[in-house]
């Protein structure tokens, strides 16, 4: 598939479609736009020239096995609502090329993190199903996001060469990269600790979600009390942030600061609090990942960022390695967050008038 061909698909230039599929970090008109050739590309199954090119070379040199490479997105479905994972997605397929690999099958399925459906003869008849669409191009699979334990014993019996990405740890049976998430949260609450806020709420998954067993462990390591009626479950879209700012506004009593499990969830919290009309409740607001919106919402959010950059290259140094018949140990290499101070955060007040300006 040409780039002309994407380019007229998508209503923009060739040149600025080969600009974005040769550059990650290429600044386009706007994320949007760079998504949507980027999916374009996916749908596809377009290959950059580049490498192609060295692909060619590596065969007529018969120095080097093309490897054939999968990518399974559990935290994605098709509308693509979590901008972490469409970011990492990115990072990983640029890699992808670099070591001249072909990617090709990108599966998004959500159905795959949730441990009370994905279990049993679902996960295997649904891993069954997913790897015969592969054609026999199955040489390795990423695994992107958490998977259960269940369809994760599926995977490895279909593939020998397998690394997961993750905040999870898939207890060492599969190589991964990994930021823990318990430490991630801990990093966010700590902070919110320091500024002097003791009641605090949380925003995202609960169930068996490292991020929400961190924000728990860091209460209980201050003496701080969890409030149940503080603690809404969601998923990681901006709309399910949105909404729970709606329902913390109309709570009798409130928290003075809230951590959102993911940045996205945060964007729409402070979208609410930007359209609300009872704006005298502006708690501080804390997440975790740092995506490009993180920078771009009023007030800049605080947040926790993970090296996605490094997440991705690391990946697909450890599946390249294993592919090739380097390491055979399982490897887990962890990877740690930084704290980003931004806008969204003040030092507890007498009031819940926070210092920024919704």
């Amino acid at each position: 598939m040409s780039i002309k061909k994407i380019a007229e698909q998508v209503g923009v230039s060739p040149s600025t479609v080969s600009r974005v599929l040769g550059n990650p970090n290429y600044h386009c008109s706007s994320e949007e736009l760079r998504d949507k050739i980027w999916k374009a590309a996916i749908a596809m199954n377009y290959t950059p020239n580049q490498a192609a090119r060295n692909l060619r070379l590596k065969k007529e040199n018969d120095e080097e096995k093309t490897y054939y490479i999968n990518i399974l997105m559990t935290r994605m479905d098709f509308q693509q609502t979590d901008p972490f994972f469409s970011e990492l997605l990115r990072v990983v397929e640029s890699e992808i090329h670099k070591y001249s690999c072909i990617l090709t099958k990108i599966w998004y399925e959500p159905f795959f993190s949730n441990d009370r459906k994905c279990c049993g003869i679902k996960a295997k008849e649904t891993v069954e199903r997913l790897y015969a669409e592969t054609d026999g191009k199955n040489d390795g699979l990423i695994i992107i996001g958490r998977c259960s334990s269940d369809a994760l014993d599926c995977w490895t019996k279909k593939y020998k060469n397998i690394v997961s990405i993750n905040r999870n740890s898939t207890n060492y049976q599969v190589d991964e990269v990994l930021c823990d998430g318990k430490k991630i949260a801990a990093i966010a609450v700590e902070h919110l600790v320091s500024l002097g806020h003791k009641e605090i709420g949380y925003v995202g998954q609960c169930h068996k979600d490292a991020r929400y067993k961190g924000f728990l462990s860091t209460l209980q390591k201050y003496n701080l009390d969890v409030n149940p009626h503080w603690v809404i479950e969601a998923e990681a879209m901006e709309t399910a942030g949105y909404e729970a700012m709606e329902r913390f506004e109309k709570m009798e009593e409130q928290p003075t600061a809230i951590y959102c499990a993911n940045d996205i969830i945060a964007v729409g919290l402070l979208k609410f609090m930007k359209k609300g009309r009872r704006r005298f409740y502006t708690p501080s607001v804390i997440a975790s990942d740092d995506i490009e919106a993180a920078q771009n919402c009023s007030p800049m959010l605080t947040t926790v960022s993970l090296p996605k950059d490094e997440m991705g290259k690391f990946a697909l140094f450890l599946l390249v390695d294993r592919m090739k018949g380097g390491h055979k140990v399982v490897t887990r290499l962890e990877l740690e967050g930084k704290l980003m101070l931004r806008n969204s955060c003040t030092v507890l007040q007498d009031s819940n008038w926070s210092d920024y300006c919704i």
